[in-house]
């Protein structure tokens, strides 16, 4: 039995998605929503795993690897309180080319792969949305794409701080400098002289494995191109949530 007090702070209109469907709609929906906690490091699913849910994050941050073949791997877009994992589900496919995991800890509304699917197919606000999140996360995945190609590890550091931070409540980041290597495809050697340098800049604190974003408006500017790019088209496509 789920804790009471957990159900009372957690309502599924936390999600954007959900809470700009019209009452009926998200009526009928919440009845299929089961609310489950996501711990730092859970993969949802693998690459080339059948999916069996979908997930509408409330207050945490699920991350979509691009897995190789030798292991590495690479972030290519990261999902919040802003739309759903688990696009392949209504797209036509059981599965998808990227993982899985989540970033930061929190909670999320699982919806069986067969009630979303058949939720789309009626042709609702449900599929409007979910088509215009579709179209941001594309955008934040091309963008990501020219990021990781052209521009130096501190302004990718910094775009990925902001997009985490978007999607988050407070101005923390928990995550070691190994396990920010792995989602942007750099060294830790990479990361850790970005990191130093962002520091000494006075824009943020790290200490054993947790960022403290110390000036965001500081960040934003070092940042490149990028994030703006993608905040402003995941702005223009996209409901902002409850609270």
């Amino acid at each position: 039995m789920k804790n009471p007090s957990v159900l009372d702070q957690h309502h599924p209109q936390q999600n954007a998605l959900i809470a700009a469907l019209p009452a009926s709609e998200c009526e009928r929906l919440a009845k299929n929503l089961e609310l489950v906690p996501l711990t730092l490091g859970q993969v949802l699913y693998e690459s080339g795993q059948t999916m069996s849910h979908a997930y509408f994050p409330i207050d945490c941050v699920v991350s979509l690897l691009y897995v190789m073949r030798n292991g590495e791997s690479a972030e290519i877009a990261i999902v919040g309180n802003e739309g759903m994992v688990g696009l392949a589900l209504f797209m036509g496919g059981e599965s998808t080319m990227s993982r899985a995991i989540v970033q930061n800890a929190g909670h999320a509304y699982r919806l069986k792969a067969q009630v979303l699917k058949d939720e789309f197919q009626k042709g609702g606000a449900l599929n409007r949305l979910l088509l215009m999140f579709t179209s941001a996360l594309i955008t934040q995945m091309v963008q990501t794409a020219a990021c990781n190609r052209h521009h130096p590890v501190d302004k990718q550091l910094c775009r990925w701080m902001l997009l985490s931070l978007d999607r988050l409540s407070s101005n923390q980041i928990s995550m070691t400098e190994k396990l920010i290597g792995n989602m942007l495809g750099l060294s830790s050697a990479d990361v850790t002289k970005a990191t130093n340098a962002l520091q000494k800049a006075g824009l943020i604190h790290y200490d054993a494995g947790d960022i403290t974003v110390l000036d965001r408006p500081g960040v934003e500017k070092r940042s490149c191109e990028c994030y703006e790019v993608v905040k402003k088209e995941s702005d223009r496509l996209l409901p902002q949530a409850s609270e």
